[in-house]
């Protein structure tokens, strides 16, 4: 067995690596090989998906090895750590080292967690980083960021760019980046603003090269019986089948079920195979029928017991095809020959645009096996419609124009009038559209997001001074205008927690001169005439005065205008919107030397799967509500996909009759502040008396659809930040509908035909029980342990069991794995009031 040799030279840990090889190196894995075993401080290596940028990050595991150091090897997703911890595990038994020398480290998962390499997700190292305290890195020899290109990821790009910014100088770095377009721009920016100078290595050819073929002539499951013909050298397969909508997955997969696309003797192998796995419930029978036929299913709909199923008899080539979403592009890394889009259009039908090039590429370099294939394949299929159409124009053309024949004549009248036809409101695509993605140049590398707000909550508790925060936004990879931008928003979000009573400011905001009126100016009389028209539809009313203090309470701002919706996504604001959202306070040339946490910060770091603000906000009002009310509000914060969303609605009153939160408290907070109609609480009209004698005159109108629990809240928070943007929020019913079943998912998913989206409803699920704990850490004032903590663990343990009949090692791996600083996020170990 190998040994830690301390001291060898560099040049020497080279040259045993080479020899260890399985396969010669191609050029650009050479060039980035030399350059890690010469440079000081790293290598950023730039290029096309399917170059072997493995075999370049084992060089900084063996090194480590090799010199008794350790090393952090970083990927985006949980999946893909999987993966890594296999193939390193099986590189160190070939070097001689034991399997336990390589671990891995997730937030729900920990593997051989002492070991000198780990694997992690990003989030994990840039926690260690944040907690040196805990974590040393004196003796961390290199890190290794894989897919590096998730640097322009718009809601977690901060995780790389944070990280890199906080690595030690001795600390060498391996970024390995699919091809970027501004690779120079990017090494120069990270020398200026983390003093990291890296070596850039670029490469533009994959080993496997590539074919483009545009397919007008074939519908999609005559394209896929011809690519599934002859022998294992001439057939485009196994090849995987790219849908950007899990519905349509099903679909192809059911269209490919009847075709010829396995042989006789790999299917019987198929069989055996299937035999030993339990593929009994949800979707488990369908997808059996499906696996049988050659064909795979992959995507967050399947459960993850049956995703795993997926990728084992695709790796193991007992798959023809998997059908899959573009997710699958950045994740795990299953084998193929081919990879065909019978779509280059995504999102809703009236609304379908082109994919993105730096999506496009992802899909395209997943074609092309090294060491198996001496070419990849990438067939693109135009539409159905546009198929049929040359068809006809080749059987049209084949009769003259100037034949004599009346036979000939009457055909071609006949197929004149039967010329098939684009369909109105549909979205067609064309070879050239095509060809622009696959000559379209790399996407550029630049800073997305803002500061979250936990790890805004985490810098401050070790350091208020602003300064540090202030310097971070102005290294950021970003023009003047946006830098600009981005330190008046984090003004604004000084004074969001000010007002809410999180910090305190030195020196405090300034008022503008031109201030908004406050929330009591007005009509003295308006609130009192709102509370009559309440209280006559048959609410309870509670004064606000009569409500006791709530820590969400502290802090409460007046009224002002709402920003306008004109904002882009995860917290990019306008110039406008931050005025708007500055309560009045000058955000321009405000310049704060200390912003000292107060005793509330705390609350900010329990909350890691939401945003905190709103966390803490509705958990102040959940004192009171009832069980029921209790899972809307938490629910209506856990995102799901639109289509799935639309049939798992929360009930309407007359099914599911307000609870004591809505009726004694937001209600009349609502109608009081004017952010909601009497119509919009009641669901009824206040004219609906007027109509019933019009009724025989004229149609009335339909009643509005009430506002749902989660919505209530989520407008009078609204009301009270306007300047937190980065908030979801959608009123949902699963959990409770899932509970109604007595908590049996399988039967749910049955009675509601969920089961081409389980898996999507079984991490939902997941999700809650993760945020009940989370919720359990933040008690409200006006509760006890009796009333809070433990009605939420007792859900908590109620649903666990739930997910665990339906999936263990998911449900352990994601629930019951032993909590330690890592899983904490930027947080503070859980706590929990004493009974």
């Amino acid at each position: 067995m190998s040994q830690p040799a301390v001291g060898v030279e560099r040049d020497a840990i080279a040259t045993e690596y080479f020899s260890k090889l399985l396969y010669a190196p191609y050029p650009v894995q050479e060039e980035a090989l030399l350059a890690w075993y010469t440079s000081q401080q790293g290598v950023l290596v730039c290029a096309p998906t399917g170059t072997g940028k493995t075999l370049i990050a084992e060089a900084a595991v063996y090194e480590a090895l090799r010199t008794g150091k350790k090393c952090y090897y970083t990927t985006p997703l949980i999946a893909l750590t999987d993966q890594k911890l296999v193939e390193l595990q099986e590189a160190a038994v070939r070097w001689g080292y034991p399997q336990s020398s390589i671990g891995l480290v997730t937030g729900s998962r920990r593997v051989n967690p002492e070991a000198p390499i780990l694997v992690v997700v990003a989030e994990i190292l840039l926690n260690r980083l944040l907690h040196r305290e805990a974590f040393s890195f004196d003796d961390v020899h290199s890190v290794v960021m894989d897919e590096f290109h998730s640097f322009n990821d718009r809601e977690r790009g901060i995780v790389w760019e944070m990280t890199l910014s906080l690595l030690p100088p001795h600390v060498r770095t391996l970024l390995l980046s699919a091809t970027v377009g501004n690779s120079y721009e990017f090494s120069s920016w990270l020398r200026r603003s983390s003093q990291r100078n890296l070596e850039l290595v670029e490469g533009t050819e994959r080993k496997v090269p590539l074919s483009f073929w545009w397919i007008d002539d074939a519908l999609l499951d005559e394209h896929m019986e011809k690519i599934a013909e002859g022998d294992e050298r001439m057939r485009r397969t196994p090849a995987l089948l790219f849908c950007f909508n899990r519905d349509q997955c099903w679909q192809v997969a059911e269209l490919l079920k009847g075709k010829k696309l396995i042989d006789k003797a790999r299917q019987a192998e198929l069989s055996k195979r299937l035999d030993e796995y339990d593929l009994s419930d949800g979707a488990g029978p369908k997808l059996k029928q499906i696996l049988q036929r050659g064909v795979g299913v992959h995507h967050a709909g399947v459960l993850p017991k049956y995703r795993r199923i997926v990728e084992t008899l695709f790796q193991a080539k007992l798959l023809s095809v998997t059908v899959c979403t573009e997710t699958l592009s950045a994740g795990i890394n299953l084998p193929a020959r081919s990879v065909v889009l019978p779509t280059i259009l995504r999102g809703p039908r009236a609304k379908r645009t082109l994919i993105e090039p730096s999506m496009a590429h992802q899909i395209f370099g997943r074609a092309g096996r090294p060491q198996f294939d001496s070419e990849g394949f990438v067939f693109a299929l135009a539409h159905e419609d546009d198929v049929k159409y040359l068809r006809w124009k080749e059987k049209y053309d084949s009769i003259p124009e100037d034949t004599k024949d009346p036979g000939l004549m009457r055909a071609k009248k006949q197929l004149k009038k039967k010329m098939p036809k684009r369909r109105e409101g549909e979205t067609y695509w064309t070879q050239q559209q095509f060809d622009k993605l696959k000559n379209a140049a790399p996407a550029k590398l630049s800073s997305q997001g803002t500061i979250p707000w936990r790890l805004m909550a985490y810098l401050l508790e070790q350091n208020p001074e602003v300064q540090p925060l202030r310097d971070l936004v102005g290294r950021r990879l970003m023009d003047a205008k946006q830098i600009e931008l981005g330190q008046k928003q984090l003004n604004q979000r000084l004074i969001t927690l000010w007002t809410a009573g999180y910090v305190e400011l030195d020196p405090k905001p300034v008022p503008l001169a031109a201030a908004v009126p406050g929330a009591n100016s007005g009509n003295p009389s308006e609130p009192k005439k709102k509370q009559g028209l309440l209280e006559k539809a048959g609410f309870k009313v509670v004064r606000p005065e009569d409500i006791p203090v709530r820590a969400a309470d502290e802090g409460t701002i007046e009224e002002m205008d709402l920003p306008d919706e004109e904002d882009g996504a995860e917290g990019t604001m306008s110039e406008k919107s931050i005025e708007q959202a500055s309560r009045g306070y000058d955000v321009t040339d405000y310049r704060p030397r200390l912003a000292k946490p107060t005793e509330r910060m705390d609350m900010l770091l329990c909350l890691r799967s939401i945003n905190p603000l709103y966390g803490i906000f509705m958990a102040g009002h959940l004192a009171i509500a009832s069980e029921v009310e209790r899972i809307q509000a938490l629910e209506s914060v856990l995102e799901l996909p639109n289509n799935v969303a639309h049939f798992v609605r929360v009930p309407p009153p007359d099914i599911m009759p307000p609870g004591p939160l809505a009726t004694s408290r937001l209600d009349p907070r609502l109608l009081e502040l004017g952010l909601a109609s009497i119509e919009e609480l009641t669901g009824r009209r206040s004219s609906d008396e007027d109509d019933e004698e019009k009724k025989d005159h004229w149609t009335p109108e339909p009643p509005p659809r009430p506002l749902a629990l989660g919505e209530k809240i989520r407008r009078l928070f609204d009301y009270d930040f306007p300047g937190v943007q980065d908030v979801h929020s959608r009123s949902i019913w699963v959990v409770g509908e899932l509970l109604e079943f007595g908590g049996n998912f399988s039967q749910y998913i049955r009675a509601r035909g969920f089961q081409k989206q389980e898996g999507i409803l079984f991490r939902h699920v997941l999700r809650f029980i993760m945020l009940l704990d989370e919720m359990a850490s933040i008690p409200p004032v006006e509760s006890t342990v009796e009333t809070w903590e433990d009605p939420l663990d007792a859900l908590a343990d109620r649903l666990t069991e739930s997910c665990r009949a339906v999936d263990a090692d998911s449900t352990d791996e994601i629930l019951l794995s032993s909590r330690g600083p890592d899983e904490l996020l930027l947080g503070k170990p859980t706590q929990r009031r004493t009974p």
